[in-house]
């Protein structure tokens, strides 16, 4: 195994002290010019990296925030990473981003990892409807914010979208085009968005004087293009169908999409969708798609914002306000939905 070099080695090479190159490395100002530059040569020659692990021990702060969402497969994680990062590298952190693929299970040993790592914070999308994985985390201490969700207490904060207002867009925009009778492809129903989306749904109907059973709900366990498919399949296996289609997120209405391109079904003519979250994707899909926007960078940015000023407080005398910012959805109409009933 090839030897790992150290400080040590540095001194030695340098023909100084171990306490030299490390006020070379981390107070430069503070050591003579030639003595640094002399250090500076051993570290290039040797190929010396400070271990940041052993760094972070001794200060007892990490440089590195958790980002852990339900799928990273999906776009609109992919653009609350990125407003995450931007915001953590202006502080200069970097974001361990993992993916627990909407498992509970995976939620609870990657939050584990998180606290063996000292992660400076956290930033959530929970996976576990039940919170226990939450309250487990919290016997660690270390700060956290829910990102795609609103917190139900005063002991974190959250960035969210107002889902309710969401799907009161989609379905009021399909209710006004003249459909009477909508499908909902929601997801697990075991998320708060998806009933979230479900309550605004079945808002806008009620606002039109339509009943509660004009929205006929087809859950999927996950929220991808596979099980979009196959809930357009069993969509079309209907004998009374809908002539509208609301899905709880994007690639399920992509899914959709696709199993009614598959079956010869027009869309809109025949079916008009509606997604939710406004990825890149569907703007460019086959029938362009009318979706409800979420500000999915914004979401990750303010998040990690709101992060790092109470980590910033920490060991101060003062104390962290925690707020629920709700951000609006706006919806984006395309030629997907665009048919008069």
């Amino acid at each position: 195994m090839a030897h790992s070099v150290g400080i040590k080695d540095v001194a030695r090479a340098a023909g100084v002290s171990v306490g030299t190159v490390s006020n070379v490395i981390n107070r430069p100002d503070s050591v003579a010019a030639e003595t640094r530059a002399r250090v500076l040569s051993a570290i290039d020659r040797l190929g010396y990296v400070r271990s940041e692990s052993a760094r972070q021990l001794r200060a007892g702060r990490s440089r590195i925030m958790g980002l852990l969402v339900l799928d990273m497969g999906n776009p609109f994680f992919v653009d609350v990473a990125r407003g995450a990062e931007r915001a953590a590298r202006g502080a200069g952190l970097g974001v361990m981003v993992c993916n627990s693929a909407q498992s509970p299970g995976e939620e609870a040993e990657y939050l584990s990892l998180f606290a063996e790592q000292r992660v400076r914070g956290v930033l959530l999308t929970p996976a576990d409807a039940t919170g226990r994985n939450i309250e487990a985390f919290r016997r660690h201490r270390i700060p956290f914010v829910l990102v795609d969700r609103v917190a139900e207490g005063a002991t974190e904060c959250s960035v969210s979208v107002d889902d309710v207002a969401g799907g009161a867009l989609a379905v009021r925009h399909l209710v006004d085009a003249g459909h009477r009778s909508i499908a909902y492809v929601s997801g697990p129903p075991g998320l708060n968005q998806v009933r979230d989306r479900r309550t605004g749904a079945l808002n806008a109907l009620a606002e039109a004087g339509l009943p509660p059973d004009a929205l006929r709900e087809l859950p999927t366990e996950r929220l991808d293009v596979a099980a979009g498919r196959d809930a357009g399949a069993r969509l079309l296996g209907l004998a009374d169908r809908p002539t509208a289609v609301f899905c709880a997120n994007d690639l399920l209405a992509l899914g959709v999409l696709q199993a009614m391109y598959a079956a010869g079904v027009g869309v809109p003519d025949d079916l008009a969708i509606v997604g939710y979250d406004d990825i890149e994707f569907a703007a460019a899909a086959a029938v362009p798609l009318t979706s409800v926007r979420q500000p999915a960078v914004t979401m990750g940015a303010m998040a990690a914002e709101l992060l790092l000023e109470e980590t910033e407080l920490e060991g101060t005398d003062r104390t962290h306000d925690h707020r629920r910012v709700v951000l609006q959805p706006e919806l984006v109409v395309r030629r997907s939905s665009l048919t008069a009933r």
